[in-house]
């Protein structure tokens, strides 16, 4: 059966994110661009034959607003910051939450900001993640020691199987846990976009009106 601890041990050796410094400087085309991403990802696959970025993914990722337009079909090293994060941010939210998530780096960081860059933002979340990797890690082992500890009086070698059915239930519960106040959060930061857009709107609106009536006064003067 399935060994906890060392795949326990693979996956932690895997997690390194992609490093700021490692990123092109120069802008890349599209192909340049998959070829970066898997080469550099190409241990996060779970099969062989995973993609972990294509052509048809980049192009809908623009379409729906997620990444802004390449210049001149290239793409810069912005590009792949955020492409980065869509990669990890895709495999556990809808593309409306990403949108609402990333949609404000964009806006702002994206090209050049009198405040923070993007680079600057990417470093800084990846600093984080580190920090918290062997706390992740104590806790994970936490739950296969906990595992370990159920149905001890079970005959093998339903007691192996119950104990692993016992970690993935464990794991999936910290995982559910975690997404539902992750969507909570971009909840609360939609509601706030939407309720920050809504006077733009009405301004567009009034002056949609006011336009109309315009024309429509021109139309009545020349048809008297």
């Amino acid at each position: 059966m399935t060994d906890s601890e060392k795949l326990l041990a693979e996956m932690i050796s895997k997690l390194e994110l992609i490093k700021e410094t490692d990123i092109p400087s120069i802008d890349l085309y599209m192909d340049q661009v998959t070829t970066f991403m898997d080469t550099h990802l190409k241990c996060r696959k779970r099969f062989d034959d995973d993609k972990i970025l294509t052509k048809t993914m980049i192009n809908n990722y623009a379409k729906n607003e997620l990444l802004p337009s390449p210049e001149k079909k290239r793409y810069s090293k912005q590009h792949i910051i955020m492409l980065i994060f869509i990669y990890y941010f895709k495999n556990i939210l809808s593309i409306n939450d990403i949108k609402t998530i990333l949609g404000p780096i964009s806006d702002k960081y994206f090209k050049d900001s009198k405040t923070i860059s993007l680079e600057e933002i990417y470093n800084a979340v990846c600093d984080s993640v580190k920090e918290h990797l062997s706390d992740i890690r104590k806790d994970i082992q936490r739950n296969i020691e906990e595992s370990k500890s159920a149905f001890t009086e079970t005959p093998e070698p339903d007691k192996e199987f119950l104990q692993l059915f016992s970690l993935i239930v464990s794991l999936s519960f910290d995982v559910y846990v975690k997404k539902q106040m992750i969507e909570t959060i971009v909840d609360s930061l939609s509601a706030e976009q939407h309720a920050a857009a809504a006077p733009e709107k009405s301004k567009e609106k009034s002056k949609e009106k006011s336009k109309e009536k315009s024309a429509e006064k021109e139309k009545n003067k020349y048809a008297k």
